[in-house]
């Protein structure tokens, strides 16, 4: 497709390739007659070449035909000396039997002379026979070459027939080509004039368009001067209270005219509860049949007399309606707002603010149906993924408490293997202690045996001699006491 600009109206329409090169032949006449001459030249050599090749296709069919008809006629040649060859052979083997029944029977060659004549007749009447149907095939075989060379020069007419046909299907292509080409050139010039008609009507209409706007334009711009005396006029009547409660009421009845129709299952009303000393204006929240938000937004209205000494911007009011919008819990933030009325950048429709603040867009009231239904659209396009993100969420939701009662299970049972682990600790030890205690009193009583062995060792190897040893008065004693024994 091509766009083409009317240099008068500069209007754009759009035309496909078969009229676009229609249009370009149109003006280009000089190059499409050279075109058609250098196309006819072709036509013409494309032509002598058709013919040429028609020429030699046919001289070689010819050729062909010629050349299955020669090797016909000598098969047929061919099999006409076979013929005879086999009624020589057939003759020679009759004369060879004739000569060897006659050697063999010399002996009865006087009884049988009237048979032998009487054969002889019969062989001439049998040559005579055979000489006759070979003269019937011949003269057949003779009928048919000439059959044959007939319908040869029957297709060889034929064919020349042809080949006349085919030159003069040819010239009349020719011909036909030449008319439709002259009749191209005349439907080109007829569509010429009628293109040039036509962009003569459209200018004719381009005109009587702008006289039109231009009585339209006038006509609104003197309604929207009344609008706006009146407007002035209300304002300068109300209080500020007033002016922004005006714009609320404004904008909650633009809502309620279409809410049933447009937006059934919406919730939009005043932000009443206050968090941590602020809140919003408005909020408008919309459910699916699963209760899954399919968008949120809060509204902060701004409106403001003429006639206030301390003018506001815009700019003033999206921090607290972001803040506000992030405790509400809200996906967009949208500021209706009437200051500023003499700013280009706000009166030309719908202000992307999230170069400053995420999802924050700033309008006039005029706009405020509008930014409703184009975020709820692509909030719709968007609800399947919300859906699926809740449902995972909630699958998430199950894990996150099937996890939580297992952390549960795990700190119960931690905490009794603990107590378990610490009282089989304090067992062990206890039993350590015994047990060591019990070594003690096991090493005490070894120690002990030792004792006892080596004191028993010590009383086996006491001797009085041992005890008197050293000690010359006990000696002297024991002595006396051992001869008294004596």
């Amino acid at each position: 497709m091509h766009n083409i600009q009317c240099p008068h109206c500069h209007k754009t329409f759009t035309l496909d390739d078969a009229g676009y090169a229609d249009i370009l032949k149109q003006v280009k006449t000089k190059e499409f007659d050279q075109e058609l001459h250098t196309k006819l030249e072709q036509l013409e050599v494309q032509h002598q070449k058709d013919l040429a090749l028609a020429n030699e296709k046919a001289k070689g069919n010819l050729a062909n035909e010629l050349a299955k008809k020669e090797q016909e006629l000598a098969q047929l040649e061919a099999k006409i000396e076979a013929s005879n060859q086999e009624k020589e052979l057939a003759v020679r083997k009759a004369e060879q039997e004739l000569q060897t029944q006659l050697a063999t029977k010399e002996a009865k060659i006087a009884q049988l002379v009237a048979k032998v004549e009487a054969l002889d007749q019969e062989k001439e009447l049998a040559v005579s026979k055979a000489e006759q149907e070979l003269q019937t095939q011949l003269a057949t075989k003779e009928a048919k070459i000439a059959q044959l060379v007939a319908k040869a020069e029957a297709l060889d007419q034929e064919k020349a027939y042809a080949i006349k046909d085919a030159l003069s299907e040819k010239d009349k292509e020719l011909l036909e080509l030449q008319n439709k080409l002259q009749s191209l050139a005349l439907e080109n010039q007829n569509k010429l004039e009628r293109v040039e008609h036509e962009v003569a009507l459209k200018e004719r209409e381009s005109e009587l368009e702008k006289q039109t706007l231009k009585e339209t334009y006038e006509l609104q711009l003197r309604l929207k001067q009344e609008e706006v005396e009146t407007y002035k006029d209300f304002k300068a009547r109300q209080s500020t209270k007033m002016i922004g409660e005006s714009l609320e009421q404004y904008c909650e009845n633009e809502f309620n005219k279409i809410r049933t129709t447009a937006f059934p299952n919406a919730q939009f009303g005043k932000d009443n509860i206050a968090v941590e000393g602020t809140k919003g204006d408005y909020i408008y929240r919309e459910y699916d049949h699963e209760q899954n938000e399919i968008i949120s937004i809060m509204f902060e209205m701004k409106n403001e007399a003429d006639e206030t000494t301390t003018k506001k911007r815009n700019s003033d009011h999206l921090k607290k309606l972001d803040s506000d919008r992030k405790k509400k819990n809200c996906e967009y933030a949208v500021l209706v707002s009437m200051l500023e009325m003499d700013n280009d950048f706000y009166n030309n429709g719908i202000v992307d603010m999230s170069y400053e603040y995420p999802k924050m867009y700033i309008i006039r009231p005029q706009f405020f149906i509008p930014l409703i239904g184009l975020l709820r659209n692509a909030a719709m396009n968007t609800l399947t993924y919300k859906q699926e993100v809740a449902q995972m969420r909630a699958q998430n939701i199950d894990i996150t408490n099937f996890e939580h009662e297992l952390d549960a299970f795990k700190k119960a049972f931690g905490k009794n293997y603990d107590l378990a682990s610490r009282r089989f600790k304090e067992a062990v030890e206890g039993i350590d202690k015994t047990i060591k205690q019990l070594e003690k009193t096991k090493a005490a009583l070894l120690s002990s045996e030792d004792n006892l062995r080596l004191a028993n060792n010590k009383a086996n190897d006491l001797t009085v001699k041992k005890l008197t040893r050293k000690n010359p008065t006990m000696k002297a004693k024991f002595d006396e006491l051992k001869k008294d024994d004596e």
